[in-house]
């Protein structure tokens, strides 16, 4: 779909593009528009003297570079001017320096009030800067509105909207956008500087707390120095008075104390002049700590000032940031209406165009008319030229001869058409009685009928009795054979009444019920004399049949298979083993019928138990193995390291069942290569037993897994290795010491079939082939591709009982309820009921696309939408990604991912979602977008395989409307998904009800069995035809 110019522009993230005409230009500084930096030094604080360093200055910073606008008006500039301008602003980010000193230990508080002042320059350079973008932008806007203006005139006037001024406007617009993204970096900026600054303020007020502490300290020292001072002096008076009080003593006492007394108050002295003059220079050094924290208070003081300048130019720039965004609003409203005069202006060329084609058409028809009064006035003239001829024909037959001539020509006439009438009357006569005559027959031929009806009414199928009573009748008389309480003839004639499903055989049923064993027996002898049916005996040997035992698509496709040939009247039965982790409870009637079977294996005969029982409406035959190897009791289906031995056994015993069992089936059905064992066994062992009635069909449903082994394991089974290991036959085309299964089964089966046309088309190319395209394309005569069916008993979203609601196409009011529950049960939000939910269960292998699966879920929630993802993952590392996925998004109420399969909970995310994706790399057929679609959820898929085969693009118009039912993309990448996912989720917001119309065309599309069925049944009926004549001519 065509993007609309306005989308493009937003979408593409405003890049710079080269414009001709207007050749406007925005350069950028290379590096440092507004730079701003501050470098702080460390000090060192003696303890001991109390002394202070100065203050270091920061390093010069570089000079700034201005960031300026040049608008070149003449038109002669070439494009490489252009392109270089444009390269250099986009290269050249503006960005703000803050150059920080570290240290260890003590960072010194102080700022260089120089260099702030020399940054408060710088920032008046940036506001001027500012100011002049300021500028160029509301010129670029005033000429965006006075060329809009232009625009709107010339769209009034009916004339065509010039393409060069479409660039220039759009030229002006993103400049200014690069303006506005110029200033936002710029206030960006300047809001981190200003956060720099504030925290080297509080750092500063750290210190100023610090060196207040310092001068408390300092004032409480100096009182202790005055009081000791006063000491001092008090001390002095003491020392007079003794001196006075000595004088009085005696002579001896005078002159010792005269000679003592100088030495104690010379050294008395000394000392407190000693103290006084500690003193003295403490509280010099204290004054010179005080006036230098004034300077530091004054410093502080003026930083202040400058941070509250800078506040007030981040308002500045805030204030002017919001007036571009108001303008850039304005000039985006501006561009939509001018996007919307340009279709309005497509639409008035259209109707102008359409006004000329009328007119021409006009003039052609004026001119034809022209053409026609020519013609008309020719005719006038031969009708006056008819008018006189007419008037002399009347005057002739005025004359009594002609009337006379005339009389008698009518009267003749008048004779012939008597005799003729008799005629008729008498050929009508006859009719009546033929007529009377077959009805009388009809009469005789209807009471015949009614008689011969009557007669047959007792052979005729009867529709009363479900399917599961015909297929336990089927199995209990296949135990009477195995138990020898039949004949195999016997046994065969009781098999043709029930695929017939004749009345007698089911009222001889319904008597012997309440009989013993050997009665009911004698009963059905009496019935053995029915003629043979003309029906097809298919037995199916399989490693899967949904639901008991399903890993993949092959167990919904061999059952859904089975059950519509079997509803077009043939008898299916199926071979399974009996694995120990199948759901039990979905067979019904399992036994185990009393006879043992023998299978050769590795050199030895091996018993096997044979069970029987009934799974969805199916005869099931389940093969025990008793090997000590355990073979189908490790807990799942796949994964030994075994599996070779474990399926090439099962093959061997299968066949064995059937020729023990004296089964003659027209067509033995294998499915991949688990079972394709069954197709050299049958030809090289058992036809010359005599189990040779059957035509083997191979279905493979993928051909990556192929199975390959040693040849010398091929021996286990019986094969012969030597006449197999060869490259027309089961040789592996890669390595030759392999063999490969799937080949062997292409080599030596009747029909090939694959899932889907185009699977069979990719396989038969060596990119898709895995190896086997020479094989295929040599045996392309018997390989075809049938698309498979659903289960549409299984899968109707009418009778679904695990859904909370059913629904129909014609009643979707319960898919938006299922939606609802789906939602609250895993705990999504509900808060919008029209958000798209997008779907996803699958098995998370590199075959599935699981990288797109995992992009899918991020660009869904980026989309404003919901997903969910069911499945789990063999692959450890893919399974350990997605769980990591889903722990990221343990609690988040639009994504959650369930690593596991659960049956009810895909029912129910099939009702819920909106949409579903299946990105898959390569797809054999796919059954979750037909059972999308079935349940109303639209499918985003790849065009690849069977996805090919049954989504088509609601947006290509070579696909009919009545086929367009989903979205595609081709190549397995991010942007094919992308593409896909917006498209859907546009149509879904903004077309509803296209929408619902989606939902409800793709919900009434049939993906029943009965196509592939019928396409099955002419394949084994052709097949068996051929078959039987070469047969007849031996």
């Amino acid at each position: 779909m065509a993007t609309k110019p306005s989308t493009w522009f937003l979408s593409q993230s405003f890049t710079a593009l080269n414009y001709k005409q207007t050749n406007m230009r925005f350069s950028l500084p290379s590096h440092r528009l507004l730079p701003a930096s501050c470098k702080m030094r460390h000090r060192n604080l003696s303890s001991s003297q109390h002394k202070r360093q100065q203050l270091k200055k920061a390093s010069p910073e570089q000079p700034p570079i201005t960031a300026g606008f040049h608008s070149s008006g003449g038109a002669d500039d070439g494009d490489d001017n252009d392109s270089e301008t444009e390269d250099a602003s986009l290269h050249s980010v503006p960005s703000l320096n803050l150059d920080v000193v570290s240290n260890e230990e003590v960072v010194d508080a102080s700022v260089d009030v120089e260099h702030v002042q020399h940054a408060g320059a710088k920032d008046m350079e940036k506001n001027a800067d500012l100011e002049h973008v300021q500028d160029v932008d509301a010129k670029d806007l005033h000429s965006l509105t006075q060329e809009m203006k232009s625009l709107a005139l010339n769209i009034d006037g009916g004339e065509q909207l010039s393409s060069i001024q479409l660039e220039d406007l759009t030229g002006m617009i993103r400049n200014a956008e690069k303006n506005i993204l110029l200033l936002n970096q710029a206030r960006v900026h300047a809001l981190e500087d200003l956060e720099r600054i504030l925290a080297e303020k509080e750092i500063l007020q750290g210190e100023i707390n610090v060196l207040g502490m310092r001068l408390v300290e300092n004032d409480a020292r100096m009182k202790v120095a005055a009081q000791e001072k006063i000491h001092a002096e008090l001390m002095e008076d003491q020392l007079e008075k003794l001196r006075n009080e000595l004088a009085y003593r005696g002579e001896n006492q005078n002159k010792l104390l005269n000679e003592e007394a100088p030495l104690l108050q010379n050294s008395t002295i000394q000392k407190l002049s000693e103290e006084l003059n500690t003193l003295r220079t403490e509280n010099t050094s204290l004054k010179n700590d005080i006036e230098a924290l004034k300077g530091e208070l004054s410093n502080v003081k003026d930083t202040d000032e400058r941070v509250i300048t800078l506040e007030k130019e981040c308002m500045l720039l805030e204030s002017s940031l919001k007036d571009l965004e108001s303008k850039l609003s304005v000039s985006q409203e501006d561009v939509s209406k001018l996007s919307s005069l340009k279709v309005e202006c497509k639409d008035l060329w259209e109707k102008v165009e359409s006004l000329q084609a009328l007119l021409d058409k006009a003039t052609k028809q004026a001119d034809q008319a022209i053409l026609v009064l020519q013609q008309n006035q020719e005719l006038w003239k031969k009708v006056d030229k008819l008018e006189e001829s007419l008037e002399e024909a009347n005057i002739y037959k005025l004359s009594s001869e002609k009337l006379q001539q005339y009389n008698e020509l009518m009267q003749q006439k008048i004779k012939l058409l008597e005799e003729r009438l008799k005629q008729s009357d008498e050929e009508i006569h006859s009719y009546v009685l033929l007529y009377q005559e077959s009805v009388l027959e009809f009469q005789d031929t209807l009471n015949t009928l009614k008689e011969e009806s009557k007669k047959k009414a007792l052979d005729e199928p009867v529709d009363d009795m479900p399917w599961e009573f015909w297929s336990r009748l089927l199995l209990m008389i296949d135990g009477w054979l195995l138990e020898n309480k039949l004949s195999i003839d016997d046994a065969k004639l009781l098999r043709d009444m029930v695929w017939k499903r004749e009345s007698r055989i089911r009222d001889i049923y319904l008597e012997c019920r309440e009989k013993n064993e050997h009665e009911a027996v004698s009963m059905f002898l009496k019935l053995t004399s029915s003629p043979r049916s003309q029906a097809l005996y298919v037995i199916h040997i399989a490693a899967e049949m949904a639901p008991v035992a399903k890993v993949g698509g092959l167990g919904d496709v061999v059952t859904g298979l089975g059950k519509a040939l079997q509803k077009r009247g043939h008898l299916v039965e199926i071979i399974l083993p009996k694995y120990d982790c199948m759901q039990y409870d979905g067979i019904g009637n399992l036994r185990a019928l009393d006879v043992v079977l023998e299978s050769y294996f590795d050199g030895k005969l091996y018993k096997n138990n044979i069970w029987v029982g009934i799974i969805e409406g199916l005869p099931v035959y389940f093969i025990e193995p008793l090997h000590p190897g355990k073979f189908f009791w490790r807990g799942h289906f796949y994964g030994e390291h075994d599996d070779f031995k474990r399926f090439s056994f099962f093959s061997r015993a299968a066949l064995e069942f059937l020729l023990q069992a004296g089964k003659k089936p027209d067509v033995i059905h294998c499915h991949d290569w688990q079972t394709a064992f069954v197709a050299p066994l049958y030809w090289d062992i058992y036809a010359p037993k005599g189990l040779n009635s059957a035509r083997i069909c191979f279905t493979c449903h993928n051909f990556e897994y192929q199975g390959t082994a040693p040849a010398s394991e091929l021996a286990s089974c019986g094969l012969d290795v030597q006449q197999l290991n060869r490259p027309d036959r089961m040789q592996d085309n890669s390595a030759h010491d392999r063999v490969n299964p799937i080949k062997g089964a292409v080599v030596f089966s009747n029909i090939v079939t694959t899932v889907s046309p185009t699977y069979a088309q990719e396989v038969r190319t060596s990119e898709g082939g895995r190896g086997l395209h020479s094989t295929l394309n040599f045996h392309a005569k018997k390989f075809i591709g049938i698309l498979n069916g659903i289960d549409t008993d299984a899968w109707n979203p009418v009778t679904d009982t695990l859904l909370k609601v059913q629904y129909s196409a014609n009643d979707l009011q319960g898919k938006a309820e299922n939606k609802i529950a789906t939602r609250r049960r895993l705990g999504l939000s509900t808060a919008d009921a029209r958000q798209p939910l997008v779907g996803c269960i699958t098995r998370l292998v590199p075959q599935k696309g699981v990288h797109l699966i995992r992009h899918a879920i991020y660009r869904t929630l980026e989309l404003g939408g919901q997903f969910l993802l069911l499945g789990s993952s063999p692959v450890a590392h893919i399974q350990r990604e997605f769980e990591g996925i889903a722990n990221h998004f343990q609690n988040h109420e639009h994504i959650r991912l369930i690593l596991k399969y659960d049956e009810s909970l895909a029912h129910s995310i099939y009702a819920a979602s909106d949409m579903f994706i299946i990105p898959s790399i390569f797809e054999p057929c796919g059954l979750t977008q037909m059972i999308a679609m079935r349940y109303g959820s639209i499918p985003i898929a790849r065009k690849t395989g069977g996805l090919n085969d049954s989504v088509f693009d609601v947006d290509d118009d070579t696909i009919p409307l009545q086929f367009q039912n989903g979205y595609t993309f081709l190549n397995p990448d991010e942007k094919g998904v992308n593409s896909a996912l917006e498209r859907a989720f546009n149509y879904y917001r903004n077309n509803p009800e296209g929408w619902q119309q989606l939902v409800q065309k793709d919900m009434k599309i049939d993906f029943s069995w009965e196509s592939s069925a019928s396409q099955y049944e002419e394949l084994y009926s052709k097949s068996v035809a051929r078959a039987r004549a070469a047969a007849s001519q031996s």
